[in-house]
């Protein structure tokens, strides 16, 4: 669960469901441990809070989300929640209500905020999976954030970075999907001077 930061240093708090929640494998080798070490080499004093939760909706982030806010008085909001509508079919609207509204409070609190791009699978139809992908592209451009295009982008598909469920990433594929965070991401950090 997510710990307050030390109330000089600013929190990166990653929002998310099972790909950011290290699921399948210890935590300590998921990309938002990785990501810890990374600020920490790098001279960036962050601490990071993972409130990531396995199954997660949007809807269910929703629910949650005002209080987390409170509890972690994050200055960066890593958002990653869609898969788990897209995966039950959930409507594309509703998702995107969601995200929004969750985009509008953390940004009340002056949080900055990455957006996860997600894509499904094709067996969804190819409308479906089209608006699906295309909800990330829209809140980007509506709320001016960054957004890193696909998580899994280079670990999809690509047999010994996918867990036999076909659909959470091994150990092996933690450090890419931090590499594809870290190359939007990056812009948005502050060296402590």
């Amino acid at each position: 669960m997510a710990v307050a930061a030390p109330a000089d240093t600013p929190t990166i708090l990653v929002y998310g469901d099972s790909l950011s929640a290290a699921y399948g494998i210890p935590k300590e080798q998921g990309w938002v441990a990785l990501m810890q070490h990374r600020l920490n080499k790098e001279g960036y004093s962050y601490h990071v809070a993972n409130a990531s939760i396995s199954g997660e909706t949007t809807g269910g982030g929703l629910v949650r989300f005002s209080a987390t806010l409170d509890e972690t008085r994050p200055a960066l909001v890593i958002l990653e929640l869609g898969p788990n509508d897209g995966l039950r079919g959930l409507p594309i609207t509703d998702m995107k209500r969601n995200l929004a509204a969750m985009i509008i409070a953390a940004q009340k609190k002056n949080a900055k905020v990455l957006l996860i791009g997600m894509r499904i699978p094709p067996n969804y139809g190819p409308v479906y999976t089209r608006d699906f992908a295309n909800v990330y592209y829209q809140l980007s451009k509506e709320h001016k954030l960054p957004v890193v295009p696909f998580l899994l982008d280079g670990v999809a598909g690509h047999r010994g970075l996918i867990q036999d469920d076909g659909l959470h990433p091994t150990a092996a594929a933690q450090e890419k999907l931090l590499e594809n965070v870290w190359k939007v991401l990056e812009g948005m950090l502050v060296k402590p001077r």
